[in-house]
């Protein structure tokens, strides 16, 4: 990337600041675009959705990841739950999405209760074999008594479509039969997954983020606090492909010494560390060991950190400088955060960025961990949270333990920790 006048602005920028001037270009087509990075990530669209509680869990994770992009679970999860994420989204269809499934005795209740949680927006009923026998939508369940059996309200007229169909010839025969959806059954009828018009549409467009085995990818995320070495062994052990090693201010001695405990792990997969603003800062998270630093403190949708505290830079120049320190070092960044509109990831990528981190663009959709609110007009909604809101504080350090070592304390005039913390609904979308 150059500035028009050959020359970089005196002043910071932030991505409100900025435009992309269009040159001569040999493109004939966005779709001949290859967005793949080169960062060992092995996202082939450059989007990290953000480790934040209400934002990345298994469902999110699993989804992002056939569209080609990566999720970063969240330090805050128990390390047996996070071993189970990474173990099933590592067992799932690259083109498939997974079904929700219930049996002809469960409940209308039950179905309300997860028709929410897929975008697809439908659950199978399977007899004891597997096999489907009908399918309850939420137009089926309205005005239904929520502890009617659901064998009572299921459509049983069923479009199947064989688990070897490719994409196309999946979106064939859901149009020919007028279906948005149907069941995905294996040689035996089993159930096996579930494909809507949507999806196989997006799986010829999109290629999945896998790894050598060809199975889906996945991050993980570890603070900087107590056992690290030990997280972060455990998290290698249970098949993470990226480790994220966080905290929202990076650059200090606990993070380096963090960093340099993971690297004596060989880790064999890329480590990403932040979060600073500066070249230096880059520089000195490369030297302890990462392999890509992320960029930016307390530009997110939900950070505080600028308005209480004073710290931060504005996001545009701080990608930019910090991508140029990295790329001297053979390392990368992720511009993490202050993305408002698909322009900001444009731009983001023009200054250097591999990747993308978002949390807000996720939180309110069907994938994100939250349930699924409706305020007094009718409108949906979700919870989204802050990492350091008191509700993500909590669950992170509870099992933590005591530094001990010594403490070293600061007057009042050294900076103060940067913090992001608030609390606000999410509207609910379809991804």
């Amino acid at each position: 990337m150059r500035f028009l006048n050959g020359a970089a602005p005196a002043h910071d920028l932030t991505y409100s600041d900025v435009f992309m001037a269009p040159v001569r270009s040999e493109v004939g087509s966005r779709l001949a675009v290859d967005l793949a990075t080169s960062d060992g990530t092995g996202t082939t669209i450059p989007i990290v959705v953000s480790n934040m509680t209400a934002v990345a869990g298994r469902r999110m994770a699993e989804t992002v990841a056939r569209r080609g992009a990566i999720a970063v679970i969240p330090q805050d999860i128990p390390f047996d739950v996070v071993a189970d994420v990474i173990s099933w989204v590592k067992q799932r269809h690259l083109v498939h999405d997974t079904a929700i499934r219930l049996g002809p005795t469960d409940t209308v209740g039950d179905a309300i209760h997860l028709l929410p949680k897929r975008a697809h927006g439908a659950v199978v009923v399977v007899d004891d074999d597997g096999r489907p026998i009908g399918v309850v939508t939420e137009a089926d369940c309205e005005g239904v008594d929520r502890f009617a059996q659901v064998r009572h309200v299921m459509s049983t007229e069923l479009l199947t479509v064989r688990a070897e169909a490719d994409p196309r010839e999946g979106f064939d025969q859901l149009a020919s039969g007028r279906r948005r959806f149907a069941p995905v059954v294996d040689i035996d009828g089993r159930l096996v997954g579930v494909l809507t018009r949507q999806g196989a549409l997006r799986a010829t467009l999109y290629q999945p983020a896998v790894d050598s085995k060809g199975r889906l990818r996945i991050a993980a995320a570890i603070g900087i606090n107590g056992d690290v070495r030990g997280k972060a062994a455990a998290l290698l052990e249970a098949g993470v492909d990226t480790l994220v090693v966080d905290t929202a201010h990076g650059h200090q001695e606990r993070m380096l010494a963090a960093l340099r405990a993971v690297r004596k792990l060989e880790p064999g997969v890329p480590v990403a560390a932040g979060n600073v603003v500066t070249a230096e800062g880059v520089r000195d998270l490369v030297e302890a060991g990462a392999d890509i630093v992320k960029v930016g403190v307390g530009p997110g949708a939900m950070c505080t950190t600028r308005m209480m505290t004073g710290v931060g830079r504005p996001q545009f120049s701080a990608v930019l400088d910090c991508a140029a320190a990295a790329r001297e070092l053979g390392r990368h960044v992720w511009a993490d955060g202050g993305v408002r509109h698909p322009r900001d990831v444009a731009l983001a990528l023009a200054a250097g960025a591999s990747n993308v981190m978002i949390g807000s663009w996720f939180a309110g959709t069907y994938e994100s961990p939250g349930d699924l609110y409706t305020d007094v007009d009718g409108r949906r909604y979700k919870e989204n949270f802050g990492m350091a809101s008191a509700r993500a504080v909590s669950a992170r350090t509870a099992d933590d333990t005591p530094s001990t070592g010594p403490v070293r304390r600061y007057s009042r005039r050294a900076s103060p920790p940067p913090a992001c913390t608030s609390t606000r609904p999410a509207p609910a979308s379809r991804t």
